[in-house]
């Protein structure tokens, strides 16, 4: 959808379908999010995120710097996250197909 600032309704969004689709999870959904690190309030969105237990978020460009190696597997493990890579086009075809 957007912006950090639109991260909100974007998850309204996403339950609001998951009922209309009587889906078990919200991650049933085929969508794909990504969050930039270019202001704070991108870890309140995170941190939002986690909580509801959203999968396949992809982080970046970079991780945060307080995320440690240890705290980037755990992420990994519990939540499909992954890093943005260098190359946008191939991280929307991955987006794309789910990845």
């Amino acid at each position: 959808m957007g912006q950090c600032n639109d991260a909100f309704g974007a998850v309204k969004v996403a339950l609001a379908l998951q009922q209309a689709f009587k889906l078990p999870s919200v991650n049933d959904l085929p969508l794909s999010y990504a969050i930039s690190w270019f202001e704070q309030k991108a870890v309140a969105v995170l941190l939002a995120m986690l909580k509801l237990n959203i999968q396949k978020i992809r982080l970046g460009p970079k991780a945060p710097a307080f995320v440690t190696p240890n705290m980037m597997a755990i992420f990994q493990e519990k939540f499909n996250i992954s890093i943005i890579g260098a190359d946008a086009a191939k991280d929307v075809s991955l987006m794309m197909k789910g990845q």
